[in-house]
């Protein structure tokens, strides 16, 4: 057998716990619920109000079944719906009063009539509110008038707050800006019931002190950058100094909630952010086409402008080639700060590898004066191409090796050969002298023709071996691996290769190549 039991405890009426405290002018909200009822789910709420100055008597408020409730010092309010009831569900209202008043301070009732088959449990509730005057106050010292303010620089908006109370609150500071439909012009405070949710937020500090980021991922970037900051600062007067756009006043209510009792908004004004990509111009010197012999300086200039004053912004200029040979894109180095704006890219002696379209490339990171690697640019601006042309000199350059005359040569002795050579220039010119070695051709066959006589050499399929070289800057170079070799200068166009105990296997022909580096020297 099963037996179900039931407690029955009675209809049971619902307020928050007392007293409340809120701010003339701004709302009232009341939740009030009812449970252990019965009959309908849709229960009826009405609300009294006894004022402390009124010896008890009960002044009707509102209620959600009879129209001609409330009495009169509320009848225009409840018409306007400045005061209204706000169902939350069947057995669930509250009380709101968009706009406090100081005589609305007082005890406020919350009665349920009957639905109940038997009168049992309570039927109301009461709740006391005190109405505090409105000491909220917030000032700037920093009006915006529209004025463009570049992209990077550095803006600080510093406004005082304050509350005059003798009740324990705390104030929360929100930073913003309005979208499109707000223009912010008028520069004054806003309304008693002014809309801080109406900002964008950009960053706060909250009732216990804490500083988060505006909720968009931009913001939250920034601010973990360091771009931007909130700070209390001490001041005299009223309060301390603030950087807020948007204030709201909190108090512990005594169920342990924070409750929003006043908010306050300040158009400071236009805020108009001129884009340094719109100002900046980058521009090369000289520009379209230059042309100039090998081995002449080459000196470009990139010449940035536009830009704030301050330095503010951080500025990466490089100087790119874009070769009609390799096709791509690559750092021409040399880069130099002549002045504020002003980047020169200098080769103190250029070589005809160095043709090519030249553009001066300018990164800047806006904000940042000394950006990481990690950071990508704002934004990057490009001079028009220079042309860049370089001719070659007329050189003339021979070459020829021979056998230094001496004894027979023999295994294990030293083999020396000589190289002259001759530089036919107009300029001052390095030569780099390499010797090579290929294999003793086979003896070739003579043919008869008619009156001559032909010499067909076999086909060398092997290409020469490097023996050693002597560069441009006069250092030897050595590519053979068993060989004792050693290669030198002699005389101004003399170059000397010898083989120690020269063994079989140094057997060949040698061949001796000349090749010239036409050069140009300055002083910068």
């Amino acid at each position: 057998m099963r037996v179900a039991l039931r407690y029955a405890t009675g209809r049971d009426v619902f307020l928050p716990a007392g007293p409340l405290h809120r701010v003339a002018g701004f709302p009232l909200s009341l939740p009030c619920s009812v449970s252990g009822y019965e009959g309908t789910r849709t229960q009826e709420f009405e609300w009294f109000l006894y004022r402390e100055d009124a010896n008890g008597r009960q002044i009707g408020v509102v209620s959600t079944r009879d129209q001609g409730f409330p009495y009169t010092p509320f009848q225009g309010r409840v018409r306007s719906g400045e005061v209204r009831v706000e169902r939350d569900s069947g057995d669930k209202a509250r009380l709101v009063v968009q706009r406090l008043r100081p005589e609305d301070q007082g005890k406020y009732e919350c009665y349920t009539p009957s639905t109940d088959s038997s009168y049992q449990g309570n039927y109301s509730a009461t709740v006391a509110v005190k109405v505090m005057l409105d000491t909220l106050r917030i000032s700037y010292t920093r009006v915006l008038t529209g004025q463009p303010v570049p992209e990077g620089a550095e803006l600080t908006l510093t406004c005082a707050a304050g509350i005059q109370s003798q009740e324990h609150t705390h104030l929360s500071i929100t930073f913003g800006k309005r979208g499109s439909g707000g223009d912010g012009s008028n520069g004054g405070a806003g309304g008693a019931g002014g809309e801080v949710s109406t900002l964008r937020e950009i960053i706060s500090l909250d009732r216990a002190l804490g500083v988060t980021p505006g909720s968009s991922r931009a913001y939250k970037r920034r601010y973990d950058d360091g771009e931007i900051t909130l700070e209390k600062r001490n001041g005299g007067g009223g309060g301390g100094g603030w950087t807020p756009r948007g204030l709201r006043l909190w108090i512990l209510d005594p169920d342990g909630s924070w409750q929003k009792i006043a908010q306050r908004t300040l158009d400071i004004g236009n805020l108009t952010v001129q884009r340094l990509s719109e100002s900046m111009s980058v521009t090369s010197i000289p520009s379209g086409r230059v042309s100039l012999q090998a081995g002449s300086p080459l000196s470009l200039t990139c010449q940035v402008s536009g830009l704030p004053s301050g330095g503010t912004s951080g500025l990466l200029v490089q100087w790119m080639k874009r070769g009609s040979l390799t096709g791509d894109a690559s750092a021409a180095g040399g880069v130099e700060k002549l002045s504020e704006g002003s980047y020169a890219l200098r080769l103190f002696s250029a070589r005809p590898s160095d043709s090519g379209v030249y553009r001066c490339a300018v990164s800047v990171y806006a904000g940042r004066r000394s950006p990481t690697a990690s950071v990508p640019a704002t934004f990057t601006q490009r001079s028009e191409g220079v042309s860049v042309n370089l001719k070659t000199k007329e050189v003339l350059v021979s070459a020829v090796a021979r056998v230094v005359r001496g004894p027979l040569l023999k295994r294990g002795g030293t083999v020396t050969l000589l190289c002259n050579v001759t530089v036919a220039t107009t300029g001052p010119a390095q030569v780099q002298v390499r010797w090579l070695r290929r294999p003793i051709p086979e003896p070739g066959t003579i043919v008869k023709g008619d009156g001559t006589d032909l010499l067909l050499l076999p086909v060398e399929d092997e290409p020469p071996s490097p023996v050693a070289a002597l560069t441009y800057e006069g250092l030897a170079r050595i590519f053979t691996n068993g060989s004792e070799v050693s290669v030198d200068r002699v005389a101004a166009a003399s170059y000397r290769l010898r083989v120690h105990a020269a063994e079989p296997e140094d057997q060949g022909l040698y061949v001796c190549e000349a090749e010239r580096l036409i050069f140009y020297s300055s002083l910068w």
